[in-house]
């Protein structure tokens, strides 16, 4: 067994499209056409195009807001990205015009980093011990 989709809700796909693939670097995979507004939207990570996809849900069920406004009002990522390095990641975020919720912090052998997804969700990045 494997982990083949995961999702964040976002409040407007197309934002969302963008900041995931031009700030973030993920790749379109899939976008069909749900509904009169919404989409099967999918990204993948380029060093993995056949990997894990993340689904661009929209985020009109009524339990999304409660739960995406709790994490966020208690700091707590809806999500964790691997980059090889959070230091130079943020960065190069940060100089796009990403806001950051919490600077690079080393916790023990993991140094961690939290952004606002611009979507409605806090996201953090990780650098793992190799």
């Amino acid at each position: 067994m494997k982990i083949h989709l995961t999702s964040v809700s976002v409040d407007d796909q197309a934002k969302a499209l963008r900041f995931y693939t031009e700030i973030l670097g993920f790749v379109k995979k899939h976008d069909v056409p749900v509904g009169e507004t919404d989409r099967w939207l999918t990204v993948v990570s380029p060093e993995e195009p056949g990997g894990t996809e993340l689904l661009l849900e929209p985020a009109g069920h009524p339990a999304v807001k409660a739960y995406r406004d709790a994490l966020t009002e208690d700091g707590i990522p809806l999500a964790q990205f691997a980059v090889a390095d959070v230091h130079a990641e943020y960065e190069r975020m940060r100089d796009l015009g990403v806001v950051f919720v919490q600077e690079p912090l080393e916790m023990g052998p993991v140094t961690t980093a939290v952004f606002d997804d611009t979507c409605g969700n806090l996201i953090q990045i990780a650098t793992e011990p190799q």
